[in-house]
């Protein structure tokens, strides 16, 4: 992008300087403070929602100035899927958007020197050529039922750009695909599609039902990659890159919906019969990034797809009597 103030080269962050992970309760935030202890970093700073709001500027600016992180991955975020993000789009615009202003703003004012924003690959335009580049970025309209939270991950996107070009900080954006695995949120009405698909399965083989009914038509095509690659993919970033572009994070293949049911009714022990609901929306025919930046970086995923399912699967099963609603 013209006008970038940056001179800055990528290298190892010091293990032991204060990292924030906002959000490392959530599915990427707890992969990734998994991922950077496993990798010696030894000076995380973590708060839960109820220890600090990020939508109260005022408490969040006081957080940064106590604790002054040196690095901050911004992880945290309002969720949901097609469901909850049609019904609460209000919801999914504001409180986005005030958490990303009051990080930002925050770790501006401190003078955080590397920070790591995460967005969604739903900011792409929902017929942007397949698979989607990072320059496909505000080049047509968005998918209607998530354009809210599409919206304010642009924004962020924005900043980031923004904090570039105004103040030369060497800050970065990182747009995963459909991300996957343990601690997802497999809430009936506030999941994605794939602890979706995992919840309802499993309760068909406990209740010995021999129908599972889902959404659309299942031939919608989906990217998933999971949650531990995600993480290893955003400190490998934070050591190697730098550019205003956001950065697409996925595996570079996709399958269809139909074929990501089968597979987790197969994961499962599901022997009934599948049967899909046409009247319900599909969401974004196709959805599938173009990785070549990343790989370009020297990155690429580790974990295949029924892998992946099989140790998610686990992880509901032991957990489900515990997960949220």
């Amino acid at each position: 992008m013209t006008g970038d103030n940056v001179d800055f080269t990528p290298a190892p962050l010091d293990r032991s300087a204060p990292l924030y992970v906002a959000g490392h309760r959530g599915l990427v935030g707890s992969a990734i403070w998994r991922k950077l202890e496993a990798e010696g970093f030894d000076n995380l700073i973590g708060r839960s929602s109820k220890e600090l709001d990020l939508k109260d500027r005022g408490a969040v600016f006081e957080f940064f100035r106590e604790t002054r992180p040196t690095n901050v991955v911004l992880a945290a975020a309002k969720v949901g899927g097609i469901l909850a993000n049609s019904t609460y789009p209000v919801d999914f615009l504001s409180e986005n958007m005030q958490i990303q202003v009051n990080v930002l703003d925050a770790a501006l004012e401190v003078g955080v020197d590397r920070l790591l924003f995460l967005g969604s690959s739903c900011i792409y335009p929902k017929f942007a050529p397949q698979p989607i580049k990072e320059d496909s970025l505000l080049t047509g309209h968005l998918e209607e039922t998530n354009d809210s939270y599409a919206i304010a991950k642009i924004a962020g996107i924005l900043q980031i750009q923004a904090v570039r070009r105004q103040y030369g900080k060497p800050w970065i954006s990182a747009m995963p695909t459909n991300l996957y695995g343990p601690g997802d949120n497999f809430s009936p009405k506030g999941s994605h599609v794939l602890p979706a698909l995992i919840r309802r399965y499993d309760e068909a083989v406990k209740s010995g039902a021999e129908v599972v009914t889902n959404w659309g038509t299942g031939t919608p095509r989906r990217e998933f990659l999971h949650v531990d690659d995600m993480a290893a993919a955003c400190l490998h970033l934070l050591e190697h890159y730098d550019g205003p572009a956001q950065v697409n994070v996925g595996t570079g293949s996709d399958v269809t919906i139909r074929e990501i049911a089968e597979t987790i009714g197969r994961v499962v022990g599901f022997e009934g019969v599948t049967e899909w609901d046409t009247t319900k929306p599909d969401g974004t025919p196709q959805k599938l990034l173009d990785v070549s930046k990343l790989a370009d970086e020297g990155w690429t995923y580790q974990i295949g797809l029924e892998e992946g399912l099989r140790s998610t699967v686990e992880w509901y099963r032991e957990h489900v009597d515990s997960i949220r609603e």
